[in-house]
């Protein structure tokens, strides 16, 4: 029973719950936002606080969108569908999510038939 005790608390600092504050959560996308930041104009090297802030726009609309695709779809599960539905009214997300889903299926037909090729020169 101990063992179970010490998995479970081993986990409890790993979750990110609604209980944690959007300060205390972990960073995960800084330098990527960096980047982004500086592709838009902005400093090379900007502020750390305009970067947090950005991150904690950027993780609440993700969790905003997230909670907002399982209540519509199947309860509890959340499906590109969904995430398309939500966004279907916004004419660039949609547009760019459409681009995007067109651009991996193109690239998964192409690895099939390189793949394809692969194992028949052989």
């Amino acid at each position: 029973m101990a063992e179970n005790d010490t998995s479970k608390d081993q986990f409890d600092d790993d979750e990110v719950g609604e209980d944690v504050p959007m300060e205390k959560r972990k960073k995960m996308f800084t330098k990527e936002l960096r980047c982004m930041m500086y592709g838009f104009g902005d400093d090379q090297n900007p502020y750390s606080e305009s970067v947090d802030l950005i991150e904690d726009l950027v993780v609440e609309y993700i969790t905003e969108l997230t909670k907002k695709g399982m209540e519509v779809g199947r309860p509890g599960r959340i499906a590109v569908e969904d995430i398309i539905f939500l966004i279907r009214k916004d004419a660039k997300k949609y547009s760019r999510v459409k681009e995007l889903l067109t651009m991996n299926e193109e690239l998964r037909k192409a690895r099939k038939a390189f793949d394809e090729i692969k194992y028949v020169s052989k």
